[in-house]
């Protein structure tokens, strides 16, 4: 594995209060796989075993509806992350990631992270926080959704 710089990317929320040297240290600890426009990265029930930060390219999140249908969820970008919980839990994957345009991805398998946060207790509890925080964004987020959403259902005004 080959260190890769990410201070090109140091504006993601996955390094939000790191120095350029924190930023820096973690740079072995990412591989990078080039992704071509049209390739799932992975799909909704399959095991998951890495986060990705998007280097380039773009990424369509969607969940399967019935009949084979997919609803899209969100299209991220450069410095977006995606896959986070994999690097917390076991579970199968929530959600289906395609790369739309040609990618650049730079993934964390969970046993190095978690070999990581062994080795260097501050800065793994850095990302951590900040994986945590991705996170808690993203449920808020969808949490305000379905409100909006149950409050048109409903014929009610937004409060």
């Amino acid at each position: 594995m080959s260190d890769i710089n990410l201070l090109p990317l140091k504006a993601s929320s996955l390094f939000v209060g790191m120095s350029e040297t924190e930023v820096g240290s973690l740079s072995g600890l990412f591989e990078e796989k080039p992704v071509p426009a049209g390739k799932t990265v992975f799909i909704e029930n399959m095991p998951g075993e890495s986060l990705y930060l998007i280097g380039e390219g773009t990424i369509r999140i969607s969940k399967m509806l019935a009949e084979g249908d997919e609803q899209t969820l969100v299209v991220l970008a450069a410095e977006d992350t995606f896959g986070e919980m994999a690097v917390l839990d076991s579970a199968p994957r929530s959600a289906t990631a395609r790369v739309i345009e040609d990618a650049r991805l730079l993934s964390i398998g969970r046993a190095s992270f978690e070999r990581f946060c062994d080795s260097h207790p501050a800065l793994g509890l850095k990302l951590l926080r900040n994986i945590s925080r991705i996170l808690a964004r993203r449920v808020r987020e969808e949490h305000e959704e379905f409100r909006a959403l149950l409050n048109l259902a409903l014929g009610r005004k937004e409060s």
